[in-house]
């Protein structure tokens, strides 16, 4: 988990401080799974925001009473946000929560079904661990890799870079999701990017786009518990699915993480992969409208939220 201080329209004073990245995910997965699915964090959180993280777990109703929750002694994550305008921002990370070692994680993935990985600082597990994680995990891997395209400076700001061994990442997963400009850094060609994830495994490769919606690349028929090897694959099918026209932006913090958790849960429901990405989209549009995760499931699901 991730502590967010965000600066609004180059102001210098008046932060909003607030639980971001991973947090925005498990309240859209909190508004959208099916009604007989548990959310199960496996969440690794500094001991100095512990009790915070704990607060705002146990406000989530399908969450699980195992406890996969680790509280560590480095001083926990945190991203300081400069908003310039509505989308372009400078990035800040401080903080030392430690990776997942194989040993930690491999034990607490045994009884699930599906595995969300969302990359909010980039490192959270390293390639060998992933790797470790598709050989032992039969089910589906959905990641969110954003992160994983961030270096950091020397004073914390994150930069975009090249991913090294991205193709071997990308073999880690069943669904790959990332933006725009995140997919020009793995290659100047969004189909022959496709192609290439396809080959190594990927079934749905997912591209965010802002306010233009989302576009995905996949070898139908898709279906979330049905892999495939790559000798099955028939030519691409892509498409672009558009966002909901007329969304007033008030606060673009986690659209991604709202997006793909939301995403996540609609193709559990069995959902084909065009319905699930508009109601994604949908979800991510009413999250500009909200400042925040905390309570955001009542305001995805079109609830009162309550002070």
């Amino acid at each position: 988990m991730v502590w967010d201080t965000i600066y609004r329209d180059g102001t210098p004073t008046r932060p909003v401080e607030e639980w971001g990245g991973i947090a925005y995910a498990l309240a859209a997965l909190e508004a959208s799974l099916p009604h007989d699915w548990e959310i199960v964090p496996l969440i690794k959180v500094g001991r100095d925001l512990s009790r915070q993280a704990n607060d705002f777990l146990h406000a989530l109703s399908k969450r699980t009473g195992a406890a996969r929750f680790v509280e560590v002694p480095q001083p926990n994550n945190r991203v300081t946000l400069h908003y310039a305008d509505a989308v372009r921002r400078t990035e800040r990370l401080t903080g030392g929560v430690p990776p997942w070692s194989w040993a930690e994680l491999g034990p607490m993935v045994r009884d699930l079904d599906v595995i969300y990985v969302n990359f909010i600082s980039g490192f959270e597990l390293d390639l060998e661990v992933a790797q470790q994680l598709r050989h032992a995990f039969a089910g589906p891997l959905y990641a969110d890799i954003h992160s994983l395209l961030l270096a950091v400076e020397c004073d914390g700001t994150r930069t975009p870079r090249p991913l090294p061994r991205a193709w071997e990442w990308f073999a880690c997963f069943d669904v790959v999701q990332l933006n725009e400009e995140e997919l020009a850094l793995i290659g100047d060609d969004p189909m022959t990017v496709a192609a290439a994830a396809l080959t190594q495994g990927v079934r749905l490769l997912v591209v965010t786009l802002g306010e233009r919606g989302a576009v995905y690349f996949t070898s139908p028929p898709f279906q979330l518990f049905e892999r495939r090897s790559a000798s099955d694959a028939n030519p691409i099918r892509t498409a672009r699915i558009p966002a909901e026209a007329d969304v007033e932006v008030r606060d673009p913090t986690g659209c991604g993480d709202v997006f793909g958790a939301t995403l996540v849960a609609e193709l559990i429901a069995n959902s084909d992969v065009e319905p699930a990405l508009r109601r994604a989209n949908r979800f991510a549009g009413r999250n500009v409208q909200y400042h925040g995760a905390t309570n955001l499931q009542y305001h995805l699901r079109g609830e009162i939220v309550p002070q």
